[in-house]
């Protein structure tokens, strides 16, 4: 089972529909209880950072994403789902993110229209990816943001892809069976689906690795 964190942001039966599309058990859960034994789980998020990160921390949610990425179970965030992991934003003064990752989320510069709202190649830096693996060297994806992850120090080092937009764009970092795209995949796409198709290949294994490890709230 693969569980979609729902805390009220955003289409999140979209990321779920993309999942059972492809064959995963998928399911919307909005406590730790219903997430508990998860062999997987991901953020999605649309919109302000701050106004997500609040609703995550009031649903409970957080503690759920924490323990998963804490126990290596694989975890995906996808837009503000991803910019969640790190420590805050420029969009947000004063409220944290999950601050796995270090780094802020800032607004794009360049003089570009704002938001990016349209599909944008890939230009894949660092580690080979195993969520983009099989994927064309430079592939196409469907962006809708303003604000993008600028990662500090370590964090610098799991950026898997960026894009051009105003200046470079962080699109995708992996360490481990951590993930997150600033893309949408689920409407990215026979790319988009390729991608999910690769994450949920990484919970099967990652799930007969540890079939001892939960997914727990704290």
């Amino acid at each position: 089972m693969i569980a979609v964190l729902d805390y009220g942001i955003g289409n999140l039966r979209s990321a779920e529909k993309a999942l059972e599309h492809l064959g995963a058990d998928a399911r919307l859960v909005t406590s730790a209880e219903q997430a508990e034994g998860a062999a997987g789980v991901v953020l999605p998020g649309v919109g302000a950072f701050g106004a997500c990160a609040e609703a995550l921390r009031a649903s409970g949610l957080d503690a759920v994403a924490l323990a998963a990425i804490e126990s290596e179970v694989p975890f995906l965030g996808v837009c503000v789902g991803f910019q969640l992991l790190f420590e805050d934003a420029e969009e947000s003064p004063g409220v944290p993110g999950l601050g796995v990752l270090e780094g802020s989320v800032e607004r794009l510069g360049g003089g570009v229209k704002l938001p990016q709202m349209q599909w944008n190649v890939l230009e894949r830096v660092g580690h080979a990816s195993s969520l983009l693996a099989g994927l064309a060297r430079s592939p196409w994806f469907y962006f809708v943001h303003s604000y993008a992850p600028v990662p500090r120090a370590a964090a610098r080092d799991c950026v898997t892809a960026t894009c051009e937009y105003g200046g470079t764009v962080i699109a995708a970092i992996e360490r481990d069976r951590l993930f997150g795209t600033q893309f949408h995949p689920e409407k990215s796409g026979l790319a988009g689906l390729h991608l999910l198709r690769n994450f949920v290949a990484v919970c099967d294994v990652a799930g007969q690795r540890l079939g001892s490890s939960r997914v727990r709230g704290r």
